[in-house]
């Protein structure tokens, strides 16, 4: 299944967290592989197990909704409905994501593109030998995608080519934890971290009252080797870079983020990029669209929008920050 930004081991983010802080609940963590990832919560206020397996359990019931490759899930009879069934009734959460994304899509004049199935499922980056696909299947492919074939009205999802189809890989992760983060505090949970193998969401703060620190993987190195280290308190971590899944041939790196417009990996001197904000669909999407609109388009994007914050990395290994975002920088005396 792809419905992540990143490969099976957890990429882009580690969780690294003091210790020696001073409290009664020693913290309490459970982990699961799904989203074709490892998912891990750690709860900090709270001794229940049940509450960490309520968690991986509703983070299970979304990737039997959303997973394109799952047969029986909503995503996948979508995308193998008959060929003269055009509109179909979603779920609330399907309905959700749909409008999530067409927003990421206006954002970023089509650079991110939930339809971009018929040529993701073309390229295999974590294939034991990854193939380049044909110029002919990903040009047949690039007519296929185009999120303005889907026209939503309540939970009516009308699709306006029946070669049109859903990949919900680059918003599903950041929705889930969202809605895991949703769940917590239900539970009366109010010091936790979610991470979704690169998407983090962290609960409220530790509960000694200091941020979490959040390090950032310095592109192409040792998962354990940091570029910067944040200081994150009741806000997203996103990342995502040409590192993930990606394979070299011939020189060249073929990477995960496909642009819709030739069916090929951006190639526009990013190597990285991260968004912190408030909600983990906005960090999940936003990653996307920044990266699919390049340096100097992608901050413009940020800096124009409240309560968002980006860091960039080029491949010159150049770390640029939007307005505002070095302030979550821990700084060493």
């Amino acid at each position: 299944m792809r419905i992540g930004k990143t490969m099976i081991l957890i990429a882009g983010l580690a969780a690294m967290l003091l210790s020696g802080c001073q409290r009664n609940i020693e913290p309490i963590s459970k982990s699961g592989f799904m989203l074709n990832t490892f998912v891990t919560v750690t709860i900090y206020d709270k001794d229940d197990p049940k509450i960490l397996e309520g968690c991986l359990e509703l983070c299970r019931s979304y990737e039997n909704i959303f997973s394109k490759t799952l047969e029986g899930s909503e995503v996948y009879k979508l995308n193998h409905r008959s060929s003269d069934q055009q509109t179909v009734t979603v779920s609330d959460d399907v309905k959700a994501l749909i409008s999530e994304a067409q927003i990421y899509s206006e954002r970023s004049n089509g650079g991110f593109d939930v339809t971009i199935e018929p040529l993701s499922s073309l390229w295999n980056f974590t294939a034991e030998s990854p193939v380049i696909p044909s110029e002919k299947d990903i040009k047949e492919a690039v007519l296929k995608v185009n999120y303005k074939n889907l026209k939503l009205e309540g939970n009516d999802l009308t699709f306006l080519s029946p070669d049109t189809t859903i990949d919900f890989g680059g918003v599903a992760k950041g929705y889930i934890a969202d809605r895991l983060k949703d769940y917590l505090l239900e539970q009366g949970v109010k010091s936790a971290i979610i991470n979704l193998g690169g998407n983090v969401l962290c609960v409220g703060e530790k509960p000694d009252g200091t941020p979490f620190k959040i390090g950032l993987q310095k592109p192409f190195a040792d998962r354990s080797e940091t570029i910067e280290t944040l200081n994150i308190k009741d806000m997203s971590v996103v990342s995502s870079g040409v590192y993930e899944r990606h394979f070299i041939k011939d020189g060249v790196n073929y990477h995960h983020l496909l642009n819709p417009r030739d069916g090929y990996p951006f190639q526009n001197g990013l190597i990285s990029v991260t968004i912190l904000s408030d909600i983990s669909a906005d960090g999940d999407g936003m990653t996307t669209a920044c990266f699919s609109l390049g340096l100097d388009e992608g901050l413009k994007l940020v800096n124009s929008l409240d309560g968002i914050y980006g860091i960039f990395i080029t491949d010159d290994y150049e770390v640029y920050y939007s307005d505002g975002a070095e302030k979550f920088l821990e700084v060493n005396p």
